[in-house]
């Protein structure tokens, strides 16, 4: 098995990497790609030096299976080249996610739509990942009608520029700004760039993507993207109003029972998640269930996530290991 990590120096390239040998991805050849400015550098896979290369060289290499995390424009140019030398990309910018003829996948929820003819795959937004695989089996069992989400996201959704600039205002150094505003001792409701309807597009993407992954759009969802001064991990505060009454007891139980999911919920001993203890995890932690005592059928619930794990390189990875297990590569 061949596999290409385009962005591999990247902050989700880096955690890829680290999650191929976690989990003992076959891995028989690594490519690790990266821009011209680092290729002919080396770094290190399970022991072993690996030299970076450009993207030229990676396609006429022909892997069998590509991870991209290099930006939208990277994508848009290269996953068609890759895909045409016979290689499936699974790609996590947002360049393909909304595009009808690509699939969108949480592997616990659609990796069955998955055929050998996807040779480009889109791996959904991060605060999306976390809040669909929370509410997939309670969608199933009571039938979402509406979503409100207010997402609490931390810096390293931004990148490696935002972290700095947090350590540098926790230190008191002055120094090169990935915000408009400082973000230490802040929270800054604006994660991506505004768009003309007056969200940001990571509001819109919250609103988009879980349509598509569920393939159903009898259920609306509204959000609100805040980032606040955490170095790593989404949390989300999720309002679902459903069509069908449940009972709390039998919500714990459906979360209990999903694939990927840590229900931390006792209010008794101050369990609930968060993001310092979801870091470096792959599992979706949900906690604060409550009913919402404002309307019928309407649940309260707090999610947690690794942005950079479940929220990017797992998924991706558990992407790539569905299509080895399915023999569709």
């Amino acid at each position: 098995m061949k596999v290409a990590v385009v962005g591999a120096t990247g902050m989700v390239g880096e955690v890829m990497l680290k999650v191929l040998a976690e989990r003992n991805f076959p891995v028989t050849e690594l490519l690790v790609v990266a821009s011209e400015r680092s290729v002919g550098k080396k770094l290190t896979f399970q022991g072993k030096e690996h030299t970076l290369i450009g993207l030229e060289t990676a396609v006429a290499a022909k892997p069998d299976i590509a991870i991209f995390s290099a930006g939208g424009d990277i994508s848009l140019e290269w996953a068609p080249k890759f895909a045409a030398v016979g290689t499936t990309v699974i790609d996590n910018s947002s360049a393909w996610r909304m595009d009808p003829s690509k699939k969108l996948v949480v592997p616990e929820i659609n990796a069955g739509e998955l055929t050998k003819d996807d040779k480009i795959i889109a791996n959904p937004n991060c605060s999306t990942i976390q809040m669909v695989l929370a509410l997939s089996s309670l969608h199933k069992t009571y039938n979402m009608k509406r979503v409100v989400v207010s997402t609490y996201q931390s810096v390293s959704g931004t990148g490696v520029k935002a972290v700095q600039q947090l350590e540098n205002e926790i230190a008191g150094i002055q120094g090169e700004m990935a915000y408009p505003y400082p973000i230490g001792k802040n929270a800054l409701p604006h994660c991506d760039v505004f768009l003309d309807n007056g969200y940001t597009k990571e509001e819109m993407k919250l609103a988009n993507e879980p349509q598509k992954i569920f393939n159903d759009r009898t259920f609306s969802v509204t959000a609100t993207a805040v980032r606040i001064p955490t170095a790593g991990g989404h949390s989300e505060s999720v309002n679902v109003e459903f069509e069908n009454d449940f009972e709390l007891t039998e919500v714990r139980r459906l979360l209990n029972e999903t694939p990927g999911i840590v229900v931390q919920d006792n209010t008794d001993t101050n369990t609930y998640p968060m993001p310092i203890y979801a870091h470096g995890k792959d599992d979706v932690f949900v906690g604060r269930i409550r009913r919402d005592e404002t309307q019928p059928n309407t649940l309260n619930m707090w999610i947690v996530a690794d942005n950079l794990r479940k929220g990017a390189a797992t998924n991706a990875v558990q992407i790539a290991e569905y299509l080895v297990q399915n023999q569709l590569v």
